[in-house]
């Protein structure tokens, strides 16, 4: 891959879902920005992508379409906050010394997010990019269908709305049914997604679904536990 050396060597945080997917699009298009690195978190014992719930040996075979190396970030089954932030660190650090300049969200609307990810990059001495901050999200989930994106729903909040949804498409047929507690792009942790066909993948990824368990997991509000079902995806 011929990478112009007048472009800002850029990380993309990735989850293999679809706001990532629309990130690294927006990069894409964007002539002073090259993706030549995804940062996946994953957790070390299960091997899964933190949080989404998916293998990784998904996140791989994107990655091999996509043409782009990944550097992971290893956390531990519940880190602290502390764990996160000294790994994180680490990594900004080494990807540094390899030239990287920028890191590169998917976020779209948390304020308290994206400042958090502004405030420990600058410690590092590296620039936070949101290239779909601010969006309007309905429209970004219609363009991300027009464009010919495909999608899995990985993981859904048990108790909302969206819960029956697991293993199913993310499609307009959702975006029209679903209940106004639920963000269109799941910006609040709805639902998380695995994007497997698309414009910016040459090929599709060939997958089949698992089995569908619930997962007990704390409140980051502390208010008890939240409940999310994950439908376990294999490549192939």
């Amino acid at each position: 891959m011929n990478i112009s050396s007048s472009k800002y060597k850029t990380i993309l945080s990735w989850s293999g879902g679809k706001d990532s997917a629309i990130t690294h699009q927006r990069l894409l298009k964007n002539n002073q920005y090259s993706v030549e690195r995804l940062l996946v978190s994953v957790n070390e014992s299960t091997k899964r992508v933190s949080m989404h719930g998916v293998r990784v040996e998904l996140i791989e075979r994107q990655a091999e379409i996509l043409g782009i190396p990944i550097t992971y970030l290893k956390l531990s089954a519940s880190p602290s906050m502390d764990e996160y932030n000294s790994l994180m660190e680490k990594q900004m650090h080494n990807l540094m010394e390899e030239g990287f300049t920028h890191c590169a969200f998917g976020d779209i609307f948390l304020e308290d997010l994206k400042k958090y990810r502004e405030k420990n990059l600058e410690k590092v001495g590296m620039n936070a990019l949101f290239p779909i901050w601010g969006e309007d999200t309905d429209k970004l989930a219609h363009s991300f269908i027009d464009d010919g994106f495909k999608a899995i729903f990985a993981c859904v909040e048990k108790k909302k709305s969206v819960s029956d949804y697991v293993g199913e498409t993310y499609s307009k047929e959702f975006l029209d049914e679903m209940t106004a507690e639920i963000d269109p792009c799941g910006e609040n942790g709805e639902f998380h997604t695995f994007v497997f066909g698309g414009p910016i993948f040459s090929e599709s990824i060939p997958h089949q679904k698992g089995k569908i368990e619930d997962k007990e997991y704390p409140s980051p509000k502390g208010e008890g536990k939240m409940v999310f079902r994950f439908c376990d995806l294999v490549l192939g």
